[in-house]
């Protein structure tokens, strides 16, 4: 094998390095999504809300906080928001009386995918020469921190 698994403890430098370079990575989206927020109108919180819905369809207030890592009560205030703004509707869930489903509406459709195509033209800006197999590789190891901190949280439950 030319490139076999990292030992954890020459592992474990290494994803000290993605943690420090992904902190500003993160904060530099945050800023330039929330400056989008004076062309599209939608906050970071909406925005979220309404990505998620198009990528998984319909779905709870606590499915959408728990898909996102945030409390039930900051999302349904987005959730509200995104309502009170037409680009949302909460249905009647067949499964569940209490907790009704989020629905994009058409106008929330139509401001998703507004949002969407003007950060994918500012994402094709990004260079390096970057091939499909090194993308797989970042989001293989983004998904395998996310699990190990996600088992750090339970455990400390």
């Amino acid at each position: 094998m030319d490139n076999p698994p990292l030992a954890p403890e020459a592992l474990a430098p290494c994803l000290a390095e993605v943690y420090v370079a992904l902190g500003p990575v993160y904060r530099r989206v945050a800023r330039l999504v929330e400056q989008d927020e004076q062309v599209s109108g939608l906050s970071v919180g909406v925005r979220n809300v309404l990505d998620q819905l198009r990528r998984d369809g319909e779905r709870t207030v606590p499915q959408l906080a728990r898909a996102q890592d945030l409390s039930r009560q900051y999302t349904q205030r987005m959730v509200d928001q995104a309502a009170t703004d037409g680009l949302v509707e909460l249905v009647d869930n067949p499964a569940h009386r209490r907790s009704r489903l989020v629905r994009l509406t058409p106008a929330g459709k139509k401001a998703i995918t507004a949002v969407l195509e003007r950060e994918l033209a500012l994402l094709e800006r990004v260079g390096g020469d970057l091939t499909a197999a090194e993308l797989d590789g970042t989001l293989r190891v983004l998904h395998h921190m996310d699990l190990a901190l996600i088992a750090l949280e339970e455990d400390g439950r």
